[in-house]
């Protein structure tokens, strides 16, 4: 996604942008409607209070969250684990299905601390090496069309994941959104949401929207974004402007989107409670199990 959950760390390094935030919302208040989240019992807990990634498949509607204590299938309850324990840091899924991971080995791994860049090929059931190795705990990585995004404290981009190119853009992302059909990179920061269109290689602080914590990509040009308050917005065009639409009444761990056969954007986000489901764009929320 480490002493402390990527959710933590994320809102402590946003809390630099509290009076940035106060300040949008009382441009834009919430509507009274937007709060449609109801209350989430704790019947089915997550199988780890850190969560650092989730990723919802689009053909199988398998639900996947990468944690601390590795990586687990909540598709259905009780949640199984996916492979080994180890702290995966961040996490992102290619095209081809392939799972990319970094972070820490957990009790009885051989895998180098900190991991680098590493691959499955089966699901996660197991990983291998593929680069920087002892050197990179990303923390936040994304695929695109050209390759691989990541940040280790360092803005990087990766053809095949294998060699590195280092990114001069002077910005820590708390979240690195793309998709693997484009070269489209979203950046959450405290200043606002930093944009990419070839693939990672230059950025653009876009100074005017709104102040977003997570973001996914649904299609190339569909987007989802949750603020550091819980307000949701969706995005239309890759990230250039966003519609507020709704508020999850809860603190967010991790967030993935998908375009349903409807045609809706379809919004998942990880609470410490469970794991609620927009089927609206962001508006409404339900608990997963009873969408």
């Amino acid at each position: 996604m480490q002493s402390m959950t990527t959710a933590a760390k994320r809102i402590r390094t946003l809390a630099a942008g509290a009076a940035v935030l106060l300040a949008l919302a009382a441009c834009t208040p919430a509507s009274p409607q937007a709060s449609t989240t109801p209350s989430i019992g704790t019947d089915k807990p997550l199988p780890s209070s850190h969560v650092h990634g989730l990723t919802v498949n689009g053909d199988t509607s398998q639900v996947l969250l990468a944690t601390h204590d590795g990586l687990f299938d909540v598709t259905k309850q009780p949640a199984s684990k996916i492979g080994g324990t180890n702290d995966l840091m961040g996490f992102t899924v290619g095209n081809d299905g392939v799972f990319y991971a970094s972070g820490h080995p957990g009790p009885g791994s051989d895998l180098p601390n900190p991991l680098g860049l590493i691959k499955s090929t089966d699901g996660g059931t197991t990983w291998e090496k593929l680069s920087r190795q002892g050197e990179s705990d990303f923390h936040a990585m994304t695929t695109t069309r050209s390759g691989i995004v990541a940040f280790d404290g360092q803005l990087r981009s990766s053809p095949d994941g294998k060699t590195w190119n280092t990114v001069g853009a002077m910005f820590a992302p708390a979240v690195l959104a793309g998709h693997p059909d484009s070269d489209t990179v979203l950046g959450t920061t405290t200043a606002g949401i930093q944009r990419s269109s070839d693939g990672g290689a230059t950025w653009t602080l876009d100074k005017t929207g709104p102040l977003i914590q997570y973001a996914a990509f649904a299609t190339p040009d569909e987007a989802a974004g949750v603020a550091p308050d819980g307000t949701t917005y969706s995005s239309a065009d890759a990230g250039k402007s966003w519609t507020k639409n709704g508020m999850i009444d809860s603190e967010v761990l991790a967030i993935a989107a998908l375009k349903g056969a409807d045609g809706n954007l379809r919004i998942w986000a990880v609470t410490p409670d469970g794991i609620v489901v927009s089927r609206d764009g962001g508006t409404s929320f339900l608990p997963a199990d009873e969408t």
